[in-house]
């Protein structure tokens, strides 16, 4: 199987070299020749599988260049030798009649990015070898929170490597960015800049798509990667988790095979959702697609309308891995429901970036609709659906997930569709556990984070993860903040270039 560019379909690699490159060099992003299908037999033989042989049989699909003993390598490194705190890896835990919450954050930094983000660096590795590549691979990564902490520690002293990460410097939680300033390892660089996501964002993907800087840095003997959704081999193993959660309701009794759910996502770059909407074309029996916004509700309004218009205000929420204005992950949906039409989508995202909007055609959007449903939910509806679903069912949300529940509760009060639905739940609450606390009526005000995390526990009665009970006790490496228009120097300053 071949990827090629969603601007330009003539740029067609196999999956190693466009898991190395992570974005394509005319700013597009690598989308499969075409969709592998899933079978019923398939499905079925899955049922009693752990979770790595699930991975196995899905990725082979997709990487068809790689071995399965690679495959098999780069599974069990990822999610074997005890690094997540469920057996199941992801688990589906039941909440009502309808509702399932898969808990994608059982990972080593507690958020769902560890489902792609502890795979990725072995793909790369992997990638490396096959491809002959002799350069040092430098990851450079944009995050609203949880990416940033998921690919240092997935990338932190693999050989071959550097990562550099770029955070909002007010736009994260105090425990994600403790998570990303302590982080170890003798390859990684942390930086917050003056500004948003959505600059970081563009300062990354400004950097990427130079070529006389990129020339300048391979001449020094590095070469450019991403660990972003951008990166195919960030996304391709988000769409396991959703099968996988299948399989498992068919295990609980839930359904029957060959029933349909419907799958809910809290997400702001679109990637998540992707993956889900990726597995539905394999063959899951998924009926809709709810797609759950914040308060910045770009996605929301694109459903419903058919524009795409970022030209609006930016709001600092209490889900703040939702705070995003330009959800780079949409290209790749654009990219299919226009045909594989790489100069249509070119056109779009030129548009984006003129003028910062674009308009389907009444046809395109109708595709849309077909397939998702948008709502949103602000900071006020999401504390109150944390507080209802511990009060109702003994269940503690995070803020992101809470935004998916109270989403789909308006989807159902508006269609009346009963179907069983996935909602991924996407970070633990203890990364988030001053909103989440008062949220719960606990005086969130007073106290350190480690003061408040044993509240939390005192409340809910979860368990805290290991990994963010030990930050108390780490040291801050990377306290800088700098200009937005600082990043490619700070890149070379990283990487020791003059």
């Amino acid at each position: 199987m071949y990827y090629m560019s969603t601007r330009d379909t003539s740029l067609k690699f196999e999956s190693a070299e466009a898991i190395k490159k992570g974005l394509s060099e005319d700013g597009g992003l690598f989308v499969p020749s075409e969709i592998p299908s899933i079978t019923k037999a398939e499905i079925r033989k899955m049922i009693g599988m752990s979770y790595i042989e699930r991975a196995n049989l899905v990725l082979k699909k997709y990487l068809t260049d790689f071995t399965d003993e690679e495959i098999s390598d780069c599974t069990k490194g990822a999610y074997g030798n005890g690094k997540f705190s469920s057996e199941k890896v992801a688990p589906v835990v039941k909440i009502g009649d309808e509702k399932y919450i898969l808990e994608l954050w059982h990972g080593p930094t507690c958020a769902f990015k560890d489902m792609a983000l502890q795979i990725l660096p072995r793909f790369m590795t992997t990638s490396m070898r096959k491809t002959g590549e002799k350069k040092e691979i430098v990851i450079l990564v944009a995050t609203s929170g949880d990416t940033g902490k998921a690919a240092l520690e997935g990338f932190k002293d693999v050989k071959g490597t550097k990562i550099i990460v770029f955070y909002p410097g007010d736009g994260v939680s105090d425990i994600q960015k403790l998570q990303m300033i302590t982080q170890e390892g003798t390859n990684v660089y942390v930086s917050g800049i003056d500004g948003n996501f959505d600059d970081a964002q563009n300062g990354v993907k400004a950097i990427f798509t130079d070529e006389k800087y990129g020339d300048m840095l391979f001449k020094s003997g590095f070469s450019l990667s991403s660990a972003n959704s951008i990166n195919w081999g960030r996304l391709v193993p988000q769409i396991v988790y959703y099968i996988s959660a299948y399989c498992d309701m068919i295990e609980m009794g839930d359904i029957e095979l060959g029933d349909k759910i419907n799958v809910c996502v809290p997400t702001g770059n679109f990637g998540n959702i992707l993956a889900a909407y990726y597995a539905k074309k394999m063959g899951l029996p998924i009926a809709k697609l709810i797609c759950a916004s914040n308060r910045n509700n770009v996605l929301t309004d694109f459903i419903r309308t058919g524009e795409y218009d970022k030209n609006r205000p930016f709001y600092q929420s209490v889900s703040p891995s939702m705070d995003i204005l330009i959800s780079s992950n949409l290209e790749r949906l654009l990219f299919d429901i226009c045909g594989n039409d790489g100069s249509k989508v070119k056109t779009m995202m030129n548009k984006l970036s003129k003028n910062g909007s674009y308009k389907l055609t009444k046809t395109l959007h109708k595709k849309v609709t077909n397939l998702f449903w948008g709502g949103c939910c602000d900071d006020y509806f999401t504390k109150e659906r944390i507080w209802k679903t511990f009060t109702e069912v003994g269940y503690t949300l995070d803020t992101h997930t809470a935004v998916a529940v109270d989403v789909y509760e308006q989807y159902v009060n508006e269609t009346g569709d009963k179907t069983k639905t996935v909602i991924a739940s996407t970070a633990s609450p203890y990364k988030f556990n001053q909103a989440v606390l008062s949220a719960l009526g606990e005086d969130a005000e007073n106290g350190d984070d480690f003061e408040l995390i044993d509240r939390l526990k005192a409340k809910s009665g979860m368990e805290v993860p290991k990994s963010l009970s030990e930050l108390k006790n780490k040291e801050v490496r990377f306290d800088g903040v700098i200009n937005k228009t600082e990043m490619p120097e700070l890149v070379k300053q990283a990487l020791k270039v003059k």
